[in-house]
């Protein structure tokens, strides 16, 4: 039984579904690992659209939802609201969660930095 149960554990981990579920993160690296969004996306009091949106309580939020920023018709008609569920998958494949997006990243492929992510996310508001 034990090893049945270990054997599922770490199928549970390696799916990603352990960071998405916001059981494992560090805010700090999440702040490191945000620097290649920031080439396109702001943060932090003063933040506003560029060449993507401000992500200022991204989590709760619905898609195409800030103002200040003109989404591809594709996020538009998403419906998606920003879970960190949805954010991990998003982070993981955006083109495969909302095909035609806009968003010029292929994906993080490393389960633990998206949960970095995700750990430094909660706090932007």
């Amino acid at each position: 039984m034990n090893k049945i149960y270990l054997a599922l554990l770490f199928a549970w981990i390696c799916s990603g579904q352990a960071a998405a579920a916001g059981y494992v993160g560090n805010a700090k690296a999440g702040e490191a690992a945000f620097r290649k969004c920031a080439s396109c996306h702001q943060v932090g009091r003063f933040a506003q659209a560029g060449y993507g949106p401000q992500l200022n309580g991204i989590i709760g939020r619905k898609a195409a939802a800030t103002p200040d920023f003109k989404y591809s018709e594709a996020m538009k008609k998403s419906g998606i609201v920003w879970t960190e569920q949805n954010l991990a998958k998003y982070l993981r494949a955006p083109h495969d969660m909302v095909p035609g997006t806009s968003m010029r990243f292929w994906g993080i492929g490393d389960d633990q930095q998206i949960a970095d992510l995700l750990a430094y996310m909660r706090g932007l508001r």
